[in-house]
Order: structure tokens, then sequence, then C-alpha cells
């Protein structure tokens, strides 16, 4: 079965709001939400999709000065409250930016708010000069990455815990007295970032839009992977442009079932009442 969900990044805090009502009325599957926490002025670091196919839907900066940043927290909470079925999503969270307890506490309350539908992608992040605004080492973002990781799976499994790692330790203390399930959706297309998602993951998102073809060449390789740790495949996501509805079927074929549109392809006119109704006809076109 297809799944279609919407990238949401660079919109307005009720914009999101609005849209996250109108596509749970549609069907669609899940709102992605990307995230920086700040936009650095002449920034020299480059995107990892930079001259890929991934790269295809930037037209400008990833980031500029008039890019509109959420906090993904206090957004994604909001849009659960006003809606009952569609998953809301991290789409990607930069992880080794903060204490991993500060996301396991912040993660617990949405899901409850979410009732479940929360999923929290996570990846670890490119930009070094936003590493330096926060004080955080760039080189140390992997693995501290993964010791986050490790971190909120033991937050999470309920009752007291303690951590003794590189970048953190805690004394014997507790988040959450019963167990809380929230996905943990690995994002990147390198290699390194394909091993941690197929060692560490429950389920992938790529980053930027790949062509079909290279859809079809990482979904490869990262079942490749799976199968190398010994893991059943898991699921995987991919961005696809909102004008690309004949490579659904393609998709499909494949086996590659979930699918991500740029929400600001598809949500797009003067007022509320036109925006919803471009987000009906594209659920129409999607079959949804």
């Amino acid at each position: 079965m297809m799944r279609i969900g919407l990238s949401v990044y660079d919109m307005g805090a009720r914009d999101l709001l609005d849209l996250a009502v109108a596509a749970d009325d549609l069907g669609f599957d899940a709102l992605w939400l990307g995230e920086h926490l700040v936009l650095p002025y002449d920034y020299s670091s480059e995107h990892p999709t930079q001259g890929e196919t991934a790269h295809q839907h930037h037209t400008r900066s990833i980031i500029d000065p008039a890019t509109k940043l959420l906090d993904p927290w206090s957004a994604l909470s909001a849009a659960a409250a006003l809606t009952t079925r569609v998953k809301l999503a991290t789409g990607i969270y930069i992880l080794p930016l903060r204490h991993p307890l500060l996301t396991a506490r912040a993660a617990c309350t949405t899901q409850e708010i979410a009732a479940g539908r929360f999923m929290l992608g996570v990846g670890a992040g490119w930009l070094r000069e936003e590493f330096a605004a926060l004080g955080v080492p760039f080189d140390e973002r992997g693995s501290r990455l993964e010791e986050c990781l490790e971190v909120l799976r033991s937050a999470w499994s309920g009752g007291p815990f303690e951590h003794q790692g590189t970048h953190f330790t805690t004394g014997r203390i507790q988040v959450t007295p019963r167990p809380v399930a929230v996905p943990l959706v690995l994002g990147g297309n390198t290699d390194r970032a394909l091993h941690r998602a197929a060692r560490l993951g429950d389920a992938w998102f790529s980053s930027g839009t790949p062509s079909f073809s290279d859809a079809v060449r990482l979904r490869d390789r990262l079942a490749a992977l799976c199968e190398q740790y010994g893991r059943a495949m898991i699921a995987c996501y991919f961005r696809l442009e909102g004008q690309e509805l004949e490579l659904v079927p393609r998709y499909d074929a494949e086996g590659i079932t979930n699918l991500v549109v740029w929400a600001d392809q598809i949500w797009r006119g003067a007022d509320l009442a036109q925006k919803r109704a471009c987000l009906a006809r594209a659920a129409d076109r999607f079959m949804i």
C-alpha cells in the first residue's frame, strides 16, 4: 500500500498547523518537519547532497536570513493536539546538538500528546557553523549521535537506568516509569549514515530528493547492510517532487511504498481555502 507524507520546511507555525489539519482530513500519511536551530550568516559548509540528484529541490541556499525555522517540539505537539490520524515526525532533528536527556523528555511529552503517532527522525548534522554557534564540537557529531541513541533507548525503556559514556555520564536516574515507544528514524545518504541506520534505526529517511534510480540504489544498499547486520529490512522514506506523479507507480513496483512530497509544491494559494483546495487536488492525483 502506497503511503504519501508531506515534507515541511521554511513555513510559519500557524501555516504548519493549518496544513496539519488539512493533511489529517485528506488522508496523508505523515508530516515531516525539518529543522535548524540557528541561521549562520555567510556559512561555507556544503550540504551532503550538493552536486547529487538528491539536491534537486533546492533552488537557493537551504538556509538563509529569510528562511522560517520552527522549534519541532512546539510545532509537532501543537499539530498532534489538532489531529487524530496523521503521523508527526522530525525530518530531520539534529540530535548531537542537544543533551540526549532533554530530547528524551521532549519526545515522551510529544508522544503522549500524539497518542503514539510521533516518530523521531534524527541525523548527525552537516552545518559546521551551526555547531560552532552552540559550542558543540562538529567533528564529534557522529559519535555523539550514536551515544545519544543509546541514552534515548535506555531512557524510554522505563524505570531507572544509568549511563557511562564518552560524551555523557549520568547517575541512576529515571525519565519515565513505563516504557515509551518512539520509533527512531535515521537519516542520511552517505554510506556511513546507511551503515548506522542498518545497525541502529527503526527506519531510514533519505536526505534531499534522490532521483528514482538513486532511490532504488540507496534502498538496495540499505537492504544489503541490514542483511549484513542480521536485521530485517527497515522501512525507507523517500522525498518526491510534487510534479513527479508519474513516478509513483514505478516506486510501487519496486516495493518502495513510503513517499514524502515537498509540501511547498502542493500547499499553495493566497488564502487558506485556496491552499486546502490545492492540497485536495494533490491528494486526488496521488490517489490517497
